[in-house]
């Protein structure tokens, strides 16, 4: 059953879901997002992973590597609803381009391997979409595989994501005989012919029938567990009808509290209309979703998703193609008209609309207008970075920006030849206003261009791009990781007095400090949830508040040189316990100077110690490789956390030093003959064993 009801400018707001697919790297994310445009009637053709012909992997680089590289955005219609949809890398290394879609999204599709259920990459875009409160439904695909099994998998969902599944599909046929699924919300069978484009509906087959009541009955359970309306409902009558189950389930995946688990095999084309359906049923539109919150000076403002309110708009991506610079929006409030002027928060100036485009991949079709809760990119904008807001210019508002992850992988670049130069320069400008997550900059001691971002694979993109979309010869040093430094053993009653007098108004701050270590909480991405901390316990007004915000200032301002290696310092607490001032000569800026060399300072007089970024490698190999992969990751200061056998081949989990993993991929299939595989996932610092470290100080 395919429909195609186009009509976009005409929509509600309740008939629109702004959707991203989240998933581990092979687990089926672009094929899902094909088969649905596929099925929604946007596209007419299939298109393949494999055969480089889909949609939204259309960057060179995506359809020769096979993984999807860039979030692309994508719109189709069902049953009378525009789905904008964004297909998400499921790569570690681009997990920066997750992170802003999950910004202006307000539902996702996790798509899970139904054999290896939960990987690495996906509990980590789930964390993330926890951040963000985004409500998801789940997807168990390539229930045609050998090996597949819908109950593992969403047993792993449980066990590993901390989540309440709750399965509404009951799979017809194991691994190649997978032919359709079971209903049991309106207790129906759906199969899909071989090839076809359609599924046909018919009553539960007699040998189906038990075991779909017992999962029938184990769903309605669960469902009153959590909805106070169903459990009333089941009180009275032991049963739920199939109204209050499905708005039950409507309710409980829009609060976070459960996840709807459906089922099939995009590759074959089954199970995609139902997963179309549950989007529709279940998942928010943008009048679902709490109002955006923006800062209007010192003030906060909340900005209804309301098309005749003010215009607040949030650029999420800015994408530089051969007709000219695109700025993705996600509107939240009013709306915008072609040739329309429009204030820029960030860059503090008026830009001018000049085109409003509806996306679809790397093709457009050009609109009038965009609404609140429209995704849409814009020509004509030339200096609003992602992050920034669009406003109207009577009424301005600054919206939070997503948050940008710190790169942990740094290459030198050069150009091959000395007049390139200016043109690398600009290549590489260019590259970090599409890319958030990449930084440049030079380094001080040896002059050379560096490139940093969030890994190997990431950096071996950028490099590529600028070869192949500027003409450039580019040299590249060998990878270098982002070291941390922390604090071992502290000090108390550390003293700094700044004096400082040439002529005229001095300079006056006298401050007394203690620094201690502090735990560097986690948050699954990498990066420290916590990497300092500042309190003062200084009494009886000896020092003004507005003072001791400068020390603050100052001693963050410390943080981004350590002792050790001029690595950026985390890890740190430090406790304002006294201070003094001068009638004339105290300032914050005094203040904030002393509160920079005082942590300085006590840096010196600390035992520090080196952190490095580790990550957790997931290694599949065949049985006979166990041996070598394992002595290899011991090599390479791995430590061993699980092993599994599975179908044949062992699966390795370990903890690794992301210095160590350079070249890992080429090694490993050199030890397993090209049949070994492996992915990644950050899990933040740890500190350098001092053999290591003494090393790294050296260079």
């Amino acid at each position: 059953m395919r429909t195609n009801l186009h009509r976009h400018d005409t929509d509600p707001l309740t008939a629109v879901r702004n959707v991203g697919i989240l998933a581990h790297v092979d687990a089926g994310k672009t094929t899902v997002t094909e088969r649905i445009l596929y099925t929604t009637g946007a596209t007419y053709k299939r298109g393949e992973v494999h055969d480089g012909t889909t949609v939204t992997d259309f960057d060179v680089q995506e359809r020769e590597r096979g993984i999807t590289i860039s979030a692309a955005a994508v719109s189709c219609a069902w049953d009378g609803h525009r789905i904008n949809l964004i297909d998400t890398p499921g790569h570690v290394d681009f997990t920066d381009e997750v992170e802003r879609s999950l910004r202006v999204l307000d539902g996702a599709i996790a798509v899970f391997d139904a054999v290896a259920g939960v990987e690495p990459q996906s509990e980590s875009v789930w964390r993330q979409a926890d951040r963000h409160g985004v409500p998801r439904i789940a997807f168990v695909n390539k229930l045609d595989r050998a090996g597949a099994d819908l109950d593992t998998a969403v047993e792993s969902m449980r066990r590993r994501l901390d989540t309440v599944p709750m399965v509404v599909q009951l799979p017809v046929g194991r691994e190649d005989a997978f032919a359709g699924v079971v209903d049991l919300i309106r207790m129906r069978l759906l199969t899909w012919r071989e090839g076809g484009d359609t599924y046909e509906e018919g009553p539960v087959p007699e040998e189906l029938r038990e075991e779909a009541r017992r999962r029938r009955r184990l769903l309605e359970e669960t469902v009153a567990q959590l909805h106070p309306g169903a459990l009333e409902e089941f009180c009275d009558g032991s049963a739920l009808s199939a109204g209050t189950l499905t708005a039950a389930l409507r309710d409980l995946t829009r609060s976070g509290e459960g996840v709807v688990v459906l089922c099939g095999s995009a590759y074959r084309n089954r199970g995609v209309e139902p997963l179309l359906d549950a989007v529709v049923a279940y998942l928010p539109s943008p009048l679902d979703v709490p109002a955006v919150r923006g800062a209007v000076g010192d003030d906060e403002q909340e900005r209804a998703c309301d098309p005749a309110a003010p215009l607040a708009a949030l650029v999420f991506k800015v994408q530089a193609t051969p007709r000219g610079r695109l700025t993705y929006l996600r509107v939240y409030s009013g709306t915008v008209h072609r040739g329309e002027a429009v204030w820029d928060a960030g860059a503090r100036r008026t830009e001018r609309i000049g085109r409003i485009l509806r996306v679809q991949a790397d093709r457009h079709t050009e609109v009038e207008r965009a609404v609140a809760g429209d995704i849409v990119a814009v020509a004509g904008v030339k200096s609003a970075r992602s992050g920034a807001t669009l406003c109207a210019p009577d009424a301005l508002v600054v919206l939070e920006p997503p948050t940008v992850a710190e790169p942990v992988v740094s290459v030198a670049v050069e150009a091959r030849r000395n007049a390139d130069s200016t043109r690398l320069v600009s290549a590489l400008a260019r590259l970090v206003e599409e890319d958030p997550s990449l930084v440049v900059r030079t380094d001080r001691e040896s002059g050379q261009t560096v490139l940093s971002g969030m890994g190997e694979l990431h950096l071996e993109v950028a490099v590529e791009k600028i070869r192949r979309a500027h003409g450039l010869e580019v040299g590249v040093g060998r990878p270098q990781v982002a070291y941390r430094e922390t604090v071992s053993r502290g000090v108390s009653g550390l003293v700094y007095r700044h004096v400082k007098q040439e002529g005229g108004a001095g300079q006056f701050a006298h401050v007394v400090i203690d620094v201690q270590p502090m735990a560097i909480a986690q948050d699954g991405t990498g990066e420290g949830a916590a990497e300092f901390e500042f309190r003062s316990v200084v009494t009886g007004g000896r020092l003004p508040r507005d003072y001791v915000q400068a020390v603050e200032a100052g001693c963050r301002d410390a943080l981004s040189e350590g002792p050790l290696g001029g690595h950026r310092v985390t890890g740190v607490r430090v406790t304002l316990t006294d201070g003094s001032t001068h009638p004339k000569d105290s300032s914050p800026m005094a203040f904030r100077t002393a509160g920079r060399f005082a942590l300085k300072a006590a840096f010196r007089a600390s035992v520090m110690a080196l952190l490095e970024p580790v990550v957790e490698v997931t290694a599949t190999v065949p049985e006979d490789a166990v041996g070598g992969v394992l002595g290899d990751l011991a090599a390479r200061r791995g430590q061993i956390s699980a092993s599994a056998m599975r179908a044949g081949t062992a699966v390795v989990t370990a903890t690794v030093p992301l210095a160590e993993l350079f070249g890992y991929a080429s090694q490993l299939r050199g030890r397993t003959q090209g049949r070994g595989t492996f992915t990644s996932r950050a899990t933040g610092y740890a500190r350098v064993p001092a053999a290591v470290s003494d090393q790294v100080v050296s260079r």
